[in-house]
């Protein structure tokens, strides 16, 4: 073998290592796309933080649900699309069904912001007692997944991944990439807690909200 054959060679060697540690650290590192926490957030800070301690006690997630809310509407009570309306994009069949379980967040009536606010809180606490992980990370994964999609989803998601060898008791890595979904469905509902819980919960911690980021 000559000595530019080898040249070459050792050259190719080294991008293919080079290619593989970037292609790890574009999967280690946090996204790096900033995000503005929006000026109207504050006038329901209050409201979502006495909810959230309602619900959830001493250690309220505040930030992961003013996360979430921001990426159901971006603090916009007036939000419609095509299935949901409100601050937090409650379906109507769904705000009809809520008081059922949570009571405490009055008649239905998801245009108004005080209403979704109660509500998203409530409902959140209301899935999260319903699931279990192996993490919180996950576990809050599990949550927002139900929320954006229906609780009814995750026995059949978790019951995919035991029969192909995964863990049904982890998010991340594991019942993230199974379902039956429609592919379009499939890409919102397993973005939906990835965004919220890497990107929006530590931005709105960073601006101040209380809470401390669950997936580190």
């Amino acid at each position: 073998m000559t000595r530019k054959v080898i040249t070459v060679l050792r050259t190719l060697a080294l991008i293919v290592i080079v290619a593989a540690l970037l292609h790890e650290c574009a999967i280690a590192a946090p996204p790096s796309a900033a995000v503005s926490v929006p000026a109207a957030s504050a006038r329901y800070r209050i409201a979502l933080e006495r909810e959230v301690a309602a619900n959830f006690g001493v250690a309220a997630p505040t930030a992961r649900v003013a996360a979430q809310i921001h990426q159901e509407s971006i603090w916009r009570p007036a939000a419609k699309s095509a299935y949901a309306i409100g601050l937090s994009q409650f379906t109507v069949p769904t705000a009809e069904w809520l008081p059922t379980v949570c009571p405490s967040v009055g008649p239905p009536d998801p245009w108004d912001a005080d209403w979704s606010i109660r509500a998203i809180a409530c409902y959140d606490a209301w899935i999260y007692k319903r699931v279990r992980a192996a993490t919180e990370c996950d576990r809050w994964a599990f949550v927002l997944s139900a929320y954006n999609g229906g609780i009814g989803w995750i026995p059949r998601d978790r019951a995919l991944a035991v029969a192909d060898g995964a863990d049904p008791m982890l998010w991340w890595g594991h019942v993230e990439h199974y379902s039956t979904r429609a592919k379009h469905h499939m890409k919102e509902n397993r973005s939906y807690p990835r965004r919220i819980l890497w990107l929006l919960e530590p931005a709105y911690i960073r601006a101040g909200w209380p809470g401390a980021a669950v997936c580190t």
